[in-house]
């Protein structure tokens, strides 16, 4: 039974603590960090780089990539110059990368974002099994560069020659863990220590200011909050509740960001609580707005529910391994057929609010790579990464799958970089489906259809206004495959393969109604057509950011906006328009109450387009409050949600309630604690109600807490 208790009306922000609530049976509310911080950049800054739909992202190991400067190398054996112990430093750095963008491979492969490794200072001590910190994600002073690659300059440098080349910078960032330690012994490592630009700031084991969680580590990874409040591995798990390390990460990502970075990868989303995930990228949006992708770990087969949650709620997009352990699946090991491949693209476009902002990839550095050993058949990554490069979302490259490397996952998929041939297959199936995203709008904004589909075979189809992409796909290394039936949006002609028949593709002739004779489909066949046509009428195919608070300067991508500037409304109110084009809109967020608002475009003839569903518009600034609720006893089956008067709380709808509430480390049944998202300087009333799994709803009695 829950009891109510009620407390003075407060105004939260950063410099307030709340303790109690009443008396006897106690709820209280906890502000979980930092101080107050001032609205930071101007409009013009905020809408520059947070639409990568149309973009291709390359992943580089920055110390697997190339060794540009021999110099920064370390001097001791640490360093392996052959790279044949993979645990070591094999020199990769910054300048390598700077390298291989000025003698065009990367440019001229099509790549226009890339993903770095962690630019931070790592620690230096070997660990007794896994050894250096080559792969940079053991930071130790997130506000210094990480010498082995190189130092600020060199750093300020690879952004401004990739811009120069047109190439988008996203970085590595590593706000849950330092580095490995051990509660009972000081000397472990480095004691996950953890510097402000050269300044102790604290250690495991030397923490007075409760920098660090101290919960043990993870036992069971399907455990949502011991994932989140325990140790990942040994690494030395930060408690960004704590005032100083909320407030040094947040200053830290900004001064990458005033750096030049233009996107963020944040590591092991699913182990911080998301409320201060999502108070981070209110921060972010508030400073400098980029487009920003977390990595929630996804096991082949596995689905997550709160990993759809996280999405939807917390304002980043997600690395999609539903996408990529699926087709592992069907196309690599084929486990599964097509038909499961078609279930995962209706499923993520059904689960996601936004799936165009996901990220879909064949491979990364955690995981073995799309070929395993060198016995694999080549042809495998050039059918990989044309389906990969064709599907919706923002498809991201691994380093080294256009040289067709091979490993068996950490670290064997972690080798040097083995060649630079911008002559092989993979090279060039990149380069021509990149510029085909550039250039036609159906693979940055469309849907996708499918048009026939077996096991072995799928023709899937990517729509935008007039704009048409049509792929067929044969995975079988035998069997050819009769047609038949087949209808496509292509309008009646005939269309040459877009890969130019690198995996034996063909030409395909349509009929004025869109149906398609009957033909065979060789093995082993990926063909891709397309038509593009300018679109007459507004159609909105993206906005970013996601959400933002009033007078934030949102991005609008499309087709069909025309040359002269007509409107743009949230809901029915009317926004500010900074500038104006056929493809792109910037506005300003107008003066609504938080919530969710659908977007839409009327152009200069009165033409309404389609609404973009859902933006959220931020009461205020977010703040990360733990709201904590004493003595609350439930039957099996039952949690504890909170909602209240504003949209971060639900709006009083038990549906949007926050929650379930946790009860097992940071406190323990029948005390609930959750860290929340809420609205800085705002009057919040509120009340805990009980739900169980059938969704009957039971509320605290009494008057709103406030």
């Amino acid at each position: 039974m829950m009891n109510y208790f009620f407390a003075d009306k407060m105004n939260l922000n950063r410099r307030t603590l709340l303790t109690s609530i009443g008396a006897g049976a106690i709820a209280s509310v906890g502000v979980g960090a930092g101080t107050a911080r001032p609205t930071a950049t101007s409009s013009s800054v905020r809408s520059s780089r947070v639409n990568y739909t149309e973009d291709v992202i390359y992943q580089v190991m920055t110390d697997r990539f190339r060794d540009g400067d021999p110099s920064n190398n370390p001097d001791d054996d640490r360093y392996d110059p052959d790279c044949e112990e993979l645990t070591k430093f094999c020199g990769g750095d910054w300048q390598g990368i700077i390298d291989r963008i000025e003698d065009g491979y990367l440019p001229d492969m099509g790549v226009t974002a890339l993903w770095i490794s962690p630019p931070f200072e790592n620690i230096d001590e070997v660990h007794p099994e896994n050894g250096t910190s080559y792969h940079a994600y053991w930071p130790r002073d997130f506000k210094r560069p990480n010498p082995y690659f190189g130092d600020m300059d060199d750093f300020e440098r690879l952004i401004d020659v990739a811009h120069d080349h047109g190439i988008k910078v996203v970085i590595d960032f590593v706000p849950n863990h330092t580095s490995p330690a051990d509660e009972d012994d000081p000397d472990y490592v480095e004691d996950g220590a953890l510097y402000d630009d050269g300044e102790f700031v604290a250690s495991y084991t030397d923490d007075p200011n409760g920098s660090f969680h101290r919960n043990g580590g993870i036992d069971d990874f399907d455990d949502y909050e011991e994932s989140i409040y325990a140790n990942l591995f040994d690494l030395a798990d930060l408690n960004q509740q704590a005032p100083e390390i909320d407030e040094y990460l947040t200053e830290s990502i900004k001064l990458w960001l005033d750096k030049g970075v233009d996107g963020i990868r944040i590591d092991a989303v699913r182990h911080m609580s998301p409320g201060w995930q999502r108070t981070l990228m209110s921060e972010i949006f508030d400073h400098r707005p980029v487009f920003t992708f977390g990595e929630w770990f996804l096991g082949e087969g596995e689905r997550d529910q709160d990993y759809y949650d996280f999405a939807n709620e917390s304002g980043m997009s997600q690395l999609d391994f539903r996408y990529g352990q699926k087709l592992r699946q069907v196309l690599r090991d084929e486990t599964d057929g097509w038909g499961g491949f078609v279930e995962v693209i209706e499923e993520t476009a059904a689960e996601h609010d936004q799936v165009l902002d996901q990220v879909p990839f064949l491979d990364n550095h955690d995981k073995a790579r799309w070929l395993e050993d060198e016995s694999d058949d080549p042809r495998l990554a050039d059918m990989g990464l044309a389906v990969l490069l064709t599907s919706r979302g923002v498809p991201k490259v691994y380093y080294g799958t256009e040289q067709y490397m091979t490993g068996d996952g950490d670290p064997g998929s972690r080798e040097m970089m083995t060649s630079f041939d911008t002559g092989t297959n993979a090279y060039e199936i990149i380069s021509t489906l990149s510029s085909l995203r550039q250039s036609n709008p159906a693979l940055a904004y469309g849907s996708t259809r499918e048009r026939w589909v077996s096991d072995d075979v799928i023709f899937y189809e990517r729509e935008f206004g007039e704009n048409v992409v049509l792929v067929g796909v044969n995975r079988s290394s035998e069997e050819w495959y009769e047609i038949t039936n087949l209808r496509t949006a292509l309008p009646g002609g005939s269309y040459p393969d877009i890969l130019e028949e690198r995996i034996d593709g063909f030409e395909l002739a349509v009929n004025a109604d869109g149906t398609v004779e009957d033909f065979w489909l060789g093995s082993e066949t990926v063909s891709v057509w397309e038509h593009r046509s300018p679109t007459d009428e507004p159609t909105l195919g993206h906005v970013g950011p996601t959400m933002g608070e009033v007078g934030h300067t949102i991005q609008l991508s499309g087709e069909g906006f025309g040359s002269a500037e007509g409107a743009v409304e949230f809901g029915s109110t009317e926004a500010s328009i900074h500038s104006w084009s056929d493809t792109r809109i910037d506005v300003s967020v107008p003066n609504v109450d938080g919530g969710y608002y659908d977007i839409s475009v009327t152009d200069a003839n009165s033409v309404e387009s389609n609404a973009y569903e859902e933006f959220e518009v931020l009461t205020d600034t977010q703040v990360a409050v733990r709201f904590v609720v004493d003595e609350v006893e439930t039957e099996p089956g039952e949690n504890v949600y909170l909602t209240g008067n504003v949209n971060e709380l639900g709006a009083w709808d038990p549906d949007d309630a926050v929650g379930p509430f946790f009860n097992e480390i940071i406190e323990e049944y029948p005390t609930w604690y959750y860290d929340v998202s809420v609205p800085a300087d705002t009057d919040l009333e509120f009340k805990f109600i009980i739900v169980d799994d059938d969704g009957n709803v039971t509320w605290e009695s009494g008057a709103d807490r406030q």
